[in-house]
């Protein structure tokens, strides 16, 4: 069927977009301490000329609206700092200073917004700092705000389980879903009307120095209520919806209601294109459903950490109950399909929204997309395999390329077929065909180029700005091979915040399990961080090349061929790189206190104060050099668009 766009004589997002504006970052850049650009928004003046032919319409005018830059009241004693990173800061005013709700990604960016906020409203120091949510664009920024020392006696609120989850997702595959964010976000490619024009929740992703300070403060209940240098809040945790740990929050006194990025200006994604566990859509749509009820009446604004608010009750109840009907439909009609016996791609073709929902802008796909978010609700019930004996066993991409070629009549007529293909405009087959080729043989320089040409004309027709992104990125690298800056998100603070099993599985994953078939060690760690100076003892086991471990209360029931106490900053020395001896070998432990935050965020630099003793060993030292040397490094450069 034709697309059915919104209305662009529909001027009240650009209306919103702007109302409140006080005043911008002039320059709109941002630098790091070394000079080097870390957010330019300035970048981005092309958006104001009218839409080329080598960009879609609808996402055009999204990007000029992600774009708009500068600080913002949202109502009296709430304002926001928009168009400064990927995400939005808000500050609410209190009795003696402001709190600070998601500080963006990096500490540059924070500290621009918050002193253009200073610059418009006076200085004022932080009282609280809020997290809505465990992604890295709502914390990483904290140190811009409140540097090392500035946190003493400053609590820092966040929902039940967020620091697990804001640390975790790196532990486990954070390699290839860095690589395959700078493919989402469009990293080195131009900003331009041919080039990256966005990415639907925001225009970029800052590339400065990420932090993080743990909560101090935990929401555990909706309906919890606290209150913060003055300002009431009342909660409503949203488990398992955008983020696995995230809260809405209302201002009872400014009628304001805080709904972090459960409810934003597109279409969210179910399953992010650069790899993630598949979010539930189901209970995503019956928590905007709760708080639709929950906070009724009693708010006069909504505002996210994305985009821009909506003003007037009943208009945020409107938005509300499309996005959880945007939510809810997605997740039914892919499940009645499915139960019709259609595959995830066929349902990816079939299924459409209704025309109410077609017609809102705040439910196009400009982040996440009907089509791969249906994709993602069929994968979190039923997985990879469609059920098609075909596809039990498939060759992988190589060997599929080979025959593919063969059977087309060898390279020079697969070519010409794919080239009459995208002459005739059917893109998708064509790319599908140039990619066997190119499969088949990586140096085919002709069929790089032809595909990469497919690719620029799919993604410059693509409403969705991380399928635009996508795609041009996959045909830059056709040309140019890998180039670019690698999306990093390690920080001392981060690793500090990983718990000693999460760091023990670091190591399991990356031991190359072929090599270490015929080993077997047993190692316990004790860790001596805290008053006790007895932490657990956590049992590590090298057996069949895969490493387990466990935590071992009471005297173990068999010797370990090494006994290593140790603080958990001595352990990511040794994970590091460093010796037992380069950090001290001894036959006591201290406290291992150190020179930390208070919030346990102190680093391998940092805490050492005089109290702590080096590592505490028994038993063959050699066992944890075998160990790390079966680890891996992978290659974050890894080929996507290539063999």
């Amino acid at each position: 069927m034709a697309e059915t766009l919104p209305s662009f004589e529909d001027t009240t997002d650009f209306d919103n977009a702007d109302r409140g504006f006080i005043g911008a970052l002039v320059p709109g850049v941002v630098k790091s301490d070394d000079g080097r650009v870390v957010w330019d928004n300035d970048a981005y003046g092309f958006l104001e000329a009218d839409c080329p032919d080598t960009a879609h319409p609808s996402l055009w005018r999204q990007a000029r609206l992600c774009t708009r830059q500068g600080l913002y009241e949202v109502t009296e004693g709430i304002y926001q700092v928009r168009g400064l990173d990927l995400s939005n800061m808000t500050l609410v005013e209190g009795e003696r200073g402001v709190i600070v709700i998601d500080p963006l990604i990096s500490v540059e960016t924070a500290a621009a917004a918050f002193a253009l906020y200073k610059k418009h409203r006076g200085d004022r120091p932080v009282t609280a700092v809020i997290y809505t949510h465990s992604h890295g664009d709502h914390f990483g920024g904290v140190r811009g705000v409140l540097a090392h020392g500035a946190e003493a006696g400053v609590p820092i609120l966040a929902p039940a389980g967020f620091l697990e989850h804001a640390v975790s997702e790196n532990v486990y595959a954070g390699t290839a879903m860095s690589r395959r964010a700078g493919y989402m976000y469009g990293v080195g490619l131009p900003k331009a009307p041919d080039g990256q024009i966005g990415v639907g929740l925001g225009a970029d992703t800052s590339t400065g120095t990420i932090s993080l300070i743990p909560p101090t403060v935990d929401i555990t209940r909706t309906g919890q209520e606290e209150t913060v240098d003055g300002v009431r809040i009342v909660f409503q945790l949203t488990p398992g919806t955008e983020a696995p740990a995230e809260m809405n929050f209302l201002f009872p006194d400014h009628r304001a209601l805080c709904l972090a990025e459960n409810a934003t200006h597109n279409m969210h994604n179910v399953l992010t294109l650069r790899g993630a566990v598949v979010r539930d859509s189901r209970i995503w749509a019956r928590y905007l459903d709760e708080a639709i009820e929950f906070f009724h009446g009693r708010y006069d604004v909504g505002f996210a950490s994305h985009h821009w608010p909506t003003w007037g009750h009943d208009n945020v109840v409107g938005f509300l109950s499309e996005q959880r009907d945007l939510y809810a439909y997605l997740h039914d009609q892919t499940l009645r399909l499915l139960n019709e016996g259609y595959t995830g791609v066929e349902i990816a073709e079939r299924i459409e929204l209704p025309p109410a929902l077609r017609k809102a802008w705040h439910a196009r796909g400009y982040y996440g997309s009907l089509s791969h978010n249906s994709k993602a609700v069929y994968q979190r019930y039923l997985g990879w395999y469609d059920g098609n004996p075909a596809h039990l066993w498939a060759l992988p991409p190589e060997e599929q390329g080979r025959r593919y070629v063969e059977v087309a009549g060898g390279p020079a007529a697969a070519l010409a077929k794919a080239r009459a293909y995208a002459e005739d405009g059917d893109l998708r087959f064509a790319a599908t065909l140039l990619d066997h080729l190119v499969f088949a043989d990586p140096a085919n320089r002709e069929a790089k180029d032809t595909l990469a040409g497919v690719y620029e004309r799919l993604g410059h027709g693509a409403e969705n700005a991380t399928w635009r992104n996508f795609y041009l990125r996959g045909a830059q690298e056709l040309r140019e091979g890998v180039t670019g800056e690698m999306v990093d998100v390690s920080n001392p603070e981060m690793m500090m915040a990983l718990t000693v099993p999460m760091l023990i599985d670091s190591i399991a994953i990356a031991i190359d399990g072929p090599r270490a078939w015929d080993d077997e060690m047993v190692i316990d760690l004790i860790l001596t961080d805290g008053p006790a100076q007895a932490g657990p003892r956590h049992r590590l086991t090298l057996h069949n090349g895969a490493l387990t471990h466990r935590e071992v209360t009471g005297p173990p029931r068999t010797p370990a061929g090494l006994t290593l106490s140790l603080t958990k900053a001595q352990l990511l020395g040794l994970l590091a790189g460093k010796s037992i001896e380069d950090l001290g070998n001894g036959t006591e432990t201290g406290t291992g206190a150190g020179r930390g935050t208070g919030n346990g965020t102190g680093t391998e630099a940092d805490t050492g104060t005089g109290t702590e003793t080096g590592i505490g060993a028994e038993g063959e030292t050699a066992l944890l050099t075998r160990l790390l040397a079966y680890r891996t490094k992978p290659d974050p450069g890894f080929p996507i668009v290539t063999p």
